[in-house]
């Protein structure tokens, strides 16, 4: 069984937004030479989390929507500073296993891995990759 670790690093812009992060998670894979295994993707931040879904710009834009209602950055908070981005980053995981199967990533028809960044300002992000397999 081979192990491969790799990382990828990005700037992101401020507030609510995404960043399709399947083409530098594939090319990881790739360069792995793992034929057959799982690819686990991690993100060491607890203001910024990873999700699988459509990279469609109307549908980013409805769950940004939904998540300034759900989690106002103007509420009341008792945690200083950016308890919005807190709160925002629970919903999700920070972690996802995808299937390789012949090299390269098993995804769905519409699905994309992207990164969601919920902090009010830029911040410099990491993603860990780990590729386990043969």
């Amino acid at each position: 069984m081979k192990i491969w670790k790799d990382s990828i690093h990005f700037q992101t812009s401020k507030g609510i937004s995404f960043l399709d992060i399947t083409g530098d998670v594939e090319n990881i894979v790739v360069k792995s030479k793992v034929r057959d295994g799982m690819v686990f993707i991690f993100a060491p931040h607890a203001t910024g989390a990873i999700i699988i879904n459509e990279n469609d710009d109307a549908l980013l834009n409805d769950i940004k929507s939904f998540l300034e209602k759900l989690v106002p950055q103007n509420g009341f908070y008792d945690h200083p500073q950016n308890a919005p981005s807190h709160i925002i980053s629970s919903l999700f995981t920070p972690s996802h296993n995808i299937p390789i199967y012949d090299g390269h990533l098993v995804l769905g028809t519409w699905q994309s891995i992207l990164w969601v960044e919920v902090e009010p300002w830029p911040r410099n992000r990491t993603v860990m990759v780990t590729v386990i397999g043969e």
